[in-house]
């Protein structure tokens, strides 16, 4: 049977208003418009009109929202967008049609949202409704339940404008009330309590954008986050520095075509004397050769060194980027690609703290801060302000890390907690407790950030609960709405 265009039509408007309010866009009344659409578009007597009117609203708004993979590979972002545009369309077809779609359609994205994050190789969290809703009042739930739930309320949200405009007052204004019941309930969570204050600088190095790792700058790129730092003008207790700045070569190795070469022990030695020299904690982020105890792999790590220049604590970074920093199924991809970073990077083990002198720091180190379970493991692990050293210098355009901001915000708001992200070329931020960015830089200047923030102890439902609740709710709610359906077409054949 053919489907009509019209479905396929209304379907990749709907994607494409998603998009828009995602960032760097941000205008995030139009994804509650834009789920209006997809619940307009989707609802279909026709399951192979539903399927293709949510698989087109998934591509158009995957593939705007993730546009910077099309610099990396052309035919990957295709096929990518393509294979998850299709669970939209899946969410569709399960979310059937009728009234029954108000429970299930919210349920179906937060299923599905949930499984993007996770699978395959540990998920890709990008491009995500919560990131549409971040400035939103609709954000309050961020402590409750967390993005989940932030999900779960903005396709409700878009539903209840649909019926509205079918002139259903009265099923909108339910659904519109259940919404707010949400959001005054995550507006009165605790959301921990402050212990202390410190005074930070968040440093940036800055250097062109859409560069490609070289080792022959790595010691220009550590140069000018040196430079920066001594633009330091206050006395502040911590320096926080982006992601593997710090790339230093073994002891001894020879120059070849590099006119000069950031060595180990050189390295270790000047990290030191920085941290000396500012009077400060700084917590720089390292990239190397494992070295002999794991010969093939690298090592992504952050440490705590000591106004007296003492390492006093190391966090290594767990949740890996796939293909970027681990490649899966390396013999069957190495077969058809030479393209492939040439070595892992070891996973790390252990809380996903710093403990220092002046406090205990979550860390998530660049990818991780998109994933909230990682967020979570960290204040849960005792973190009082969350840090998040990152890396985005070879991105095209600056999708990627407005949206790598907008994960601060809602990892801000999750755990109440402060969270502070560096990045060499941009963008910096400080984020408070309450998701607001109240410093942020611009892409490849140099320029240091500096705050009075906040260490804040206490647990919010979100940290102490994590994804589960509405996970158990959301299939809670597919099971017994297809089972009273089934028993009650029996009934009737009977």
């Amino acid at each position: 049977m053919p489907v009509p265009k019209v479905s396929i039509l209304l379907g990749a408007v709907s994607g494409f208003l998603i998009a828009f309010a995602l960032p760097p866009w941000g205008w995030w009344p139009l994804a509650l418009v834009g789920f209006a659409l997809f619940d307009h578009a989707t609802d279909k007597t026709s399951a192979l009109e539903r399927f293709s009117a949510g698989w087109a609203a998934g591509f158009v708004w995957l593939a705007m929202g993730e546009l910077w993979m099309f610099d990396l590979t052309p035919p990957g972002y295709v096929m990518v967008f393509m294979v998850f545009g299709a669970g939209y369309g899946v969410v569709a077809v399960a979310a059937g049609t009728g009234n029954r779609r108000l429970i299930l359609l919210p349920a179906g994205f937060v299923l599905y949202e949930w499984f993007r994050w996770s699978f395959p190789f540990g998920g890709v969290p990008l491009a995500t409704v919560p990131m549409t809703q971040v400035a939103s009042p609709l954000s309050e739930v961020l402590p409750l339940a967390g993005g989940l739930l932030l999900t779960a309320v903005t396709v409700a949200t878009g539903s209840s404008i649909r019926l509205a405009l079918r002139g259903r007052f009265d099923m909108a204004a339910a659904v519109l009330g259940t919404v707010a019941v949400c959001v005054l309930v995550g507006a009165l969570v605790p959301r921990g309590e402050v212990i202390d204050t410190l005074d930070v600088a968040v440093v940036q190095g800055g250097g062109p954008q859409r560069t490609r790792a070289d080792s022959c700058e790595n010691q220009s790129v550590f140069d000018r986050h040196r430079e920066a730092t001594a633009s330091i003008d206050r006395s502040v207790d911590l320096i926080i520095w982006p992601e593997n700045v710090v790339n230093p070569v073994p002891d001894g190795r020879s120059l070849g075509r590099c006119d000069d070469l950031l060595f180990m022990s050189e390295a270790i030695a000047d990290v030191a004397e920085v941290a000396r020299s500012q009077n400060a904690v700084l917590i720089p982020g390292w990239f190397h050769t494992a070295g002999p105890e794991a010969p093939g792999n690298n090592v992504n790590y952050s440490t705590a060194v000591t106004a007296a220049g003492e390492t006093v604590s190391r966090y290594d970074k767990v949740r890996l980027v796939p293909f970027g920093e681990f490649v899966p199924l390396r013999g069957l991809i190495e077969r058809f690609s030479s393209d492939v970073p040439g070595r892992d990077v070891l996973q790390g083990e252990g809380p996903a703290i710093l403990e220092t002198p002046v406090g205990t720091f979550g860390v998530s180190i660049s990818w991780e801060i998109f994933f909230e379970s990682r967020g979570r493991a960290a204040i849960r692990d005792g973190g009082e302000i969350l840090l998040n050293p990152t890396n985005g210098s070879s991105y095209w355009l600056s999708i990627l890390q407005a949206q790598q901001i907008a994960s601060s915000q809602l990892r801000a708001r999750e755990t109440g907690r402060w969270v502070l992200q560096a990045a060499p070329t941009g963008f910096s931020a400080i984020v408070d407790s309450d998701g607001t960015v109240l410093a942020r830089t611009d892409i490849s200047e140099q320029r240091v950030l500096y705050a009075t923030v906040e260490r804040r102890t206490g647990l919010t439902l979100t940290t102490r609960f994590g994804a589960w609740p509405m996970l158990a709710l959301a299939a809670c709610v597919f099971v017994f709405s297809w089972a009273s359906l089934f028993a009650r077409r029996s009934s009737d054949d009977g």
